[in-house]
Order: C-alpha cells, then structure tokens, then sequence
C-alpha cells in the first residue's frame, strides 16, 4: 500500500508539473485536480507560496496536512519528475516562445520526413519524434547519433522565425549579464545550443555545453527570465487522504495500544508453543538418556511415542540394544562352548595319563595312539579358532590366482576318497571345463573340503556324496549334494553359527568341532562370495558356494 502511494504521488507532481509548463497561470487546475484525485482516492490542494488556496479535492473548510509535499514549479524541477529535465532543473515540456505556429511545425516535419527518407536509402534507420516546442527531430535508432553527409543538408536545423525571435530575445538576455561585446558576437549559434526543442547544426537534440560559472549562470537566468511569463506561479502542493486519515497506517496512541496488545499475544502464543515443543521433544531424549546410562547387563528399552526423528532415534537405541543383547548372548555361549570343545579331549588326555602314572595302564602303541588322536583334534580345534579369529579380525591373507574349478574339485575329492571309501559311501565328481575362479586354492580347497567332510559326517554307507562345478552368468557355482538325514527347517538358519550342532547332546560321533561350516562361510565371503544351505529331512543336504568367475588366463598356468 505504502509503495502504491508514493506511486501515485509521483505521477500527480508530474501532471501537476506539465500542467504549469504549459499554461501562464491556474486558471482550470481545478478541474485537473479533481480528475486526479478521484482514481487514486488522494487529496490533492494547491496554494500560492502564501497560503491562498488554489485549488483543493477536499471539501471547502477542510483543514490543510501540516506540511506541504513539494513544491509545483516547472523552472526548477528534477530529473525524477520528467524524463529529460535539464540540470538546470527546467521541465522540458516548458516551450514558451518557441512553441512553432501550425504552418512551421508542417514545414519543419515535411524537412524531417526527407531526412528519415534519406537516412533509409543509405541504410541508416531511425524515427521521428516531436518536441514540445512541436518541432520533429529525426532520432536514429541505430545508437549512431551522426546523419549520412549526404542527407545532412542544414535545412531541417535551421531555427524556424518563431525560434529566431525568441533566440533574439534571449540574445538580448544574456547579452545584460555577460560582457556584451562577446555575447553579441557568437548571437544565434552560441545560444542555441543550450536551449531544448531547437535543435544543434549536428541534426539531433542539443548537448549541454560546458561553459565558465559565469555564463552559465547568465544563460539560466536569461531562460528562466524569458519562460517565467510562460508558465504558472510556483504553487505548494499538498497531498494526504480524501478522510484526512494520513497515508499508510495511522500510529495514533490507540493505534500503538492495538499493536502492543497484539504484539503481547503473539509473543504469549509463541511462547507457549515453543515450550508445548520443547517438553515434547525433550521427553524422549530424556527417556534415552536414562536408558543410555543404565548398566549394559540389564539393556534398557525405550518406548517409541512419537513418529518423527526423535521416534526414530528411540527405535535405532531399541535395536542397537537388541543386537548388543544377542551379542552378549552369542559370546556367552561361544565361551562356553569353547570351553566345552577343549575340556573333551583334554580330559581325555589327562585321564589317559593318570592312570599310566598309577601304572594301571602299561605304555603301548594303542594307547600312544588314542592320546595322539586327542592331540589332534585339540590342534584341529585351535586352528579352527585361530582362523576364524583371522577372518574376523580382518587380516586374513589371500593369495590370490587363477585356478581351474575342475582342478580344484578333483583335488578335493581325491583328499577324501580314501575316508568315503573305508565308509561306504560314494563320492563323486561333475564339472563343466574351462570354468575359472580368481581365489586362494589353498583357501577353496579348504572350504571345498569342510564341505565334503560335512557330508561324509552326516551320510550312512552305501549313500552318495556328489560334488559339482557349473557356470551362472558371472558367477561360478560349486555344490556339494548328500543323500544323509538331512536338515530340519527351524535348523538351517543356524548351521553357519559357530559350535552349532543340530543334535542337542552335542555328540562327537556325527562330528568335529562345530566351526568348519562357519570357516566355509569366512573364507567364501571374503572371496566376495556367499554361501547358501538347502535341506529337508530325510532327503540329504546341498551347500552351494556361489563365487565370481574369472576369465581364462592367455598363458598357461602352473
């Protein structure tokens, strides 16, 4: 609203401007202001620099605002009120004598319209344009402000006689307040180059040219001087609400008590909100807190109240919790069946060696035998965890090379054909040639073999035992398929957990230490494979190692 104002204003001091640059006195300003004053709903009064009203929009009585918005007065105007106000502050639409009679503005237009002509024929554009004064100029519109030599022929700069009498008047002006001798001298051509609406001998509008203070002030006040009778007297220009209510909002002392009582709510409001927020975030922050500081034995939960950012922090605590609480559960047991794995054969050994102290028991091969088989199985154990602890620890070293799956499986099988056969079982071997993996052999014999073992374990005599190698896309696929007792489903998530064992009595019969299915699974994933079980009872097992494929090397390899 208030930029809608100051708008309107400005376009009534220049109206009101151009009406006193073109009229000797006020006479009709009423009816002006009153054409102004009804679309913009301003009051617009007028009057003379003592006080007598002029003309005014409001009604008679009305009392003036207290100050006046600017002064009315086209000899000393500004460049903001017209386009094209010269420095000296003289709104250019102030012709006085050199308004050109009818019969001068069409000669001169005619001169103006030859010229445009000419200009075109030698390819230079422009428009013509008439002054206040009513004289046509030709403006180029080609940003060049000379005319083709051709086409300037002088006529259309030369003054008209209604300008040469009025540049003779202003001659004669100048001519009082500067040295006379040298006013007369330069006449008409000094002078017409500071006067708007007569155009220079370079055929556009006049240039202001520099002079001394002097002169300068000599010429102004010889074109003040010469348009004063001209235009109307100086007015003072008053402009406020058609109401009398001043424009915008009114800061009356009832005005600022409404606005300090509105200011009091809003501020109230905003403050109750704030705390509303504040205690609704803080709540469950606080509940985190004092869940957070809880002893890690009893994990502590949160309740999950809200589904913003705060709720979604109370679920991440809640399951890291969970998982902490599962891992703590997982450590507890692996020290306990860490615990359990080792006692076995060590207890065995020590029994062994009591009772030969005792000399219960004489030293025989047989018996030298059983200790070793203890032996071994605890250094099978250790090694086990040592690399298991390897994997997890991330250092487990990878020698990496090209190796042919056939190679491989027929290695594997071969490592346990002697054990399949003492069992009965039949062991087999099918691969597609030219199959290739980028892998540590001594690592994929590894797990190919913890496979193969695990499906000799768990296959009665006369069963099968087969292994395959075949290509899926980019992947090279090896499986080891039993036809033994099979997995019960609520089992299979579990037969990659360490120490697992699907019988519950944890017997040594069907097997070893529980960690050779869990070293499969380390060592194919950190080929940046994955390993998958499938079972059902009574129908054998297949554990399937799914690897990236490598493409043959151009040389032979060892």
């Amino acid at each position: 609203m208030r930029g809608q104002v100051l708008s309107d204003d400005t376009d009534i001091l220049r109206q009101l401007s151009g009406y006193t640059a073109t009229h000797a006195d006020w006479t009709g300003a009423q009816t002006l202001v009153g054409k102004l004053s009804h679309p913009t709903g301003r009051r617009i009064a007028l009057t003379t620099e003592t006080g007598h009203t002029i003309a005014d929009s409001a009604a008679p009585g009305t009392a003036l605002p207290a100050r006046a918005s600017a002064t009315v007065d086209p000899l000393a105007t500004d460049t903001y009120t017209e386009p094209g106000a010269q420095l000296a502050g003289i709104d250019p639409r102030a012709a006085g004598p050199y308004h050109l009679t009818a019969t001068e503005r069409a000669h001169v237009k005619t001169l103006a319209q030859k010229r445009l002509a000419c200009m075109r024929r030698h390819y230079s554009e422009g428009s013509l344009r008439q002054l206040p004064s009513g004289r046509t100029v030709v403006i180029p519109t080609d940003g060049v402000a000379s005319v083709p030599e051709e086409c300037a022929n002088g006529t259309l700069n030369a003054p008209t006689p209604t300008e040469q009498k009025a540049l003779a008047k202003l001659t004669t002006l100048i001519a009082a307040c500067v040295d006379g001798s040298r006013g007369q001298d330069r006449k008409v051509e000094f002078l017409i180059e500071f006067v708007p609406g007569v155009p220079s001998s370079k055929g556009g509008p006049a240039p202001l040219l520099s002079s001394k203070p002097t002169t300068q002030t000599c010429i102004d006040n010889a074109r003040h001087a010469q348009l004063d009778p001209y235009v109307a007297p100086r007015a003072k220009l008053y402009l406020g609400d058609l109401s009398g209510r001043p424009a915008g909002f009114d800061l009356s002392p009832t005005n600022k008590a409404k606005i300090t009582s509105v200011s009091a709510l809003v501020l109230a409001f905003t403050v109750a909100m704030t705390t509303v927020v504040a205690i609704r975030l803080l709540r469950p922050l606080r509940a985190l807190t004092v869940a957070a500081q809880q002893p890690p034995h009893e994990h502590a939960r949160v309740a999950v109240i809200t589904k913003d950012e705060t709720g979604y922090l109370a679920a991440a605590f809640n399951d890291l919790t969970a998982r902490r609480e599962q891992l703590e559960a997982q450590r507890k047991a692996m020290v306990s069946d860490i615990a359990h794995e080792l006692r076995t054969p060590l207890t065995n050994i020590r029994g062994w060696l009591e009772v030969t102290r005792d000399g219960l028991l004489d030293v025989n091969p047989d018996l030298i035998a059983a200790l070793h088989d203890e032996a071994l199985l605890l250094q099978h154990i250790i090694d086990d965890l040592r690399d298991l602890a390897t994997a997890d620890a991330g250092t487990l070293q990878l020698h990496r090379e090209p190796i042919r799956t056939d190679e491989l499986v027929a290695q594997a099988v071969s490592a346990h054909s002697a054990r399949a056969e003492s069992s009965g079982i039949r062991l087999h071997a099918h691969t597609d040639p030219g199959l290739w993996l980028d892998a540590d052999p001594v690592r994929m014999r590894q797990a190919l073999g913890n496979l193969i073992s695990n499906a000799l374990r768990h296959t009665p005599a006369g069963g099968t035992v087969t292994v395959t190698a075949w290509p899926a896309d980019d992947l090279a696929v090896l499986s080891v398929e039993d036809t033994g007792s099979g997995i019960a489903a609520e089992d299979l998530p579990h037969v990659f957990e360490r120490f697992w064992r699907a019988e519950k009595s944890r017997s040594r019969h069907t097997g070893g230490s529980g960690l050779g299915l869990s070293i499969v699974r380390q060592l194919v994933e950190e080929h940046g494979g994955t390993v998958t079980a499938d079972s059902s009872p009574g129908d054998g097992a297949v554990f399937t190692l799914w690897l990236p494929r490598a493409d043959q090397p151009d040389g032979p390899t060892a």
